[in-house]
Formats: C-alpha cells, structure tokens, sequence
C-alpha cells in the first residue's frame, strides 16, 4: 500500500497526507486516541522507519519531526471540524472526520484553513495600518484563531524544552547520579550506580517494594537528543538477562514506536520506558532542580459590604 506521506530530515512534509493517515489511524482505533497511541498508530499503518522517527526539528533539537508536523495535521483538521479534542488530551473524529476517505477531502480542508490564514493575516495588516474599518476588525475576530499545534501544551513545553537542555550538558556520571536520586526519590532502595566498562550498558540497580514483593531493577540512562531504538532495548534486556526482574530504561530523548513494541514483547523481560518529557515530570514532582510557583488572585465581591 502506497505511503500517505514521507518524513525527510529537512523540508516540509505533505501536510494533506499526514492528515488523512490520522483519520485512517483514529478509524482503527475505534475513532478516539491519546496523543501517543495515535502517534503510534500512524507510525503503524504507514510503516514509518525508525530512521524516520529520529530526525528532529532544527529549531527544536529533542523534537521528532513526525510528531511535530503530526500535531501539526491534527490541528488542521480540528480547524475543518474534523476532530475534537477533550482537556485529557483524548482526539476523536466528529461526524465529519469519519466521512473523509481521501487525499483530496483532507486536501480541501488544508487549503480552507491555508486561505483562511491569508486573510487573517491581511486584516491584520490593515489593523495595524489604520485603514480597517469596524466591519474588517469584527471579520478578524470572528476568523479562528488556534493556529498552533497543541497550543494549550506550549507553556508547559517551554520549561520542560529549557530544563531538557540543561540534563542534556551534564556529565555522564551526574546524569546516573540524578537518575540514582530519582530512583530514591520514587520508592526505589538498595540504589546503585555502577557504570562500568563491559557491564552491557548497564548503569545501575535498585530494589522496588510492591505490597509484599520485592524486584530487582536494572537501569540505564542515557543523555540522548533523537530516538532510541528497538536496538538498543533489545541490547539492554540481553544485559540484564538473569540478573533482574525488570528493566527501566532512562533517557532526554525519546523513543521509537518499535522501542517502545520491543520494550514490552511477549515473552521477553519487560522494561519501562521514561522519555524527555516524562523524566521532566518526575523531577517536577519531586522537587529535584525544579520548583513551582502558585499565583494567588484575590476576588472583591462589593455586594458583601453592603449587606454588613
């Protein structure tokens, strides 16, 4: 089956094509996904290569270019009311969404929302010359404004872009330091950080408690800016294999969907994946290098102090 659209490491993708494979992917899933399951699908049904999953964007280092302009596809067809999505993060298709069956519907719609930009921008500029009149300006708003992928995740990306960059620049040894501290941090004891030269890439073991049961876990952790492979899991569980129970695999990077298939195998030692974006969670959650900062706002209600 022909591929709906290529993913090279510069240039643009074929926007139309990365919006019909999501309707094909949200389709087989029963017409709703989460971000990730649906990424997952289309890398799936399109037979996208790892090779492809590992370029990132320029501007963004430790941003997948296939989930960037994947993003990008959902919001086009959110704009064409093709898709919705939940404050959960959930994309499911509307009535609309299920009716697409080819290139040239998803076609249209990225055209529709391409000119609908056009003219947004051109009332801006008149706007902003002083020639707009008040049935322009009211034009200008009444035009849909959501043009950014996952704009309601962009604040949360920033701090989490800038303290990936600050990980990525630590010494080996203290990034496996910092990993050892969250295991502690996490429940994890007997922590060890080992890193020795022909231990297979392992970088350390710790004993995780569960009710009445006890695992042995081996980790490594690894400073990476692109994708980790089916590989390198692969290599890792042969390391560990009969010496512990379960496998937990670190990284600033993020993972391919074949990583993340093999990482859970039938039959194989099963090892969890924490990615960039979730080792920035936890390091949130845990207060290690990463504070938070509650704003209050204060509400006057008038109408009490009459009643006094």
């Amino acid at each position: 089956m022909a591929r709906s659209f290529t993913i090279e490491e510069t240039g643009f993708p074929d926007a139309p094509g990365m919006m019909l494979a999501t309707v094909k992917a949200l389709k087989e899933m029963g017409g709703s996904a989460s971000i990730a399951e649906l990424d997952e699908k289309v890398v799936e049904i399109e037979g996208v290569s790892e090779e492809e999953q590992s370029f990132e964007m320029v501007n963004n280092p430790g941003t997948p270019r296939l989930n960037y302009y994947l993003a990008w596809a959902r919001t086009y067809l959110k704009r064409g009311s093709a898709l919705e999505n939940s404050s959960r993060g959930v994309w499911a298709l509307t009535p609309i969404g299920s009716s697409i069956e080819t290139y040239e519907q998803t076609q249209k719609i990225y055209d529709q929302v391409v000119e609908e930009e056009k003219e947004r921008a051109r009332l801006k500029r008149l706007a902003k010359s002083g020639k707009a009149n008040s049935d322009t300006i009211a034009l200008q708003l009444e035009l849909p404004s959501d043009t950014s992928p996952n704009s309601a995740d962009e604040a949360e990306a920033d701090w989490e872009d800038k303290l990936l960059s600050v990980l990525r620049k630590m010494d080996p040894s203290a990034f496996e330091r910092l990993a050892q501290r969250l295991l502690r941090e996490s429940g994890f004891t007997k922590v060890e950080v080992r890193g020795k030269v022909g231990d297979g890439g392992i970088d350390g073991v710790g004993v995780l408690r569960v009710n009445l049961v006890s695992f042995q876990v081996y980790f490594q952790c690894k400073r990476y800016t692109g994708g980790v492979s089916a590989g390198e899991i692969r290599d890792f569980r042969g390391a560990m294999q009969g010496r512990a129970d379960k496998g937990l695999f670190i990284t600033t990077g993020h993972y391919t969907a074949q990583a993340n298939e093999e990482a859970t195998r039938d039959g194989a030692t099963a090892i969890d994946l924490i990615d960039g974006r979730r080792l920035c969670e936890l390091l949130k959650s845990n207060s290690l290098g990463v504070s938070t900062e509650m704003v209050e706002s204060v509400t006057i209600d008038p109408s009490w102090f009459e009643s006094v």
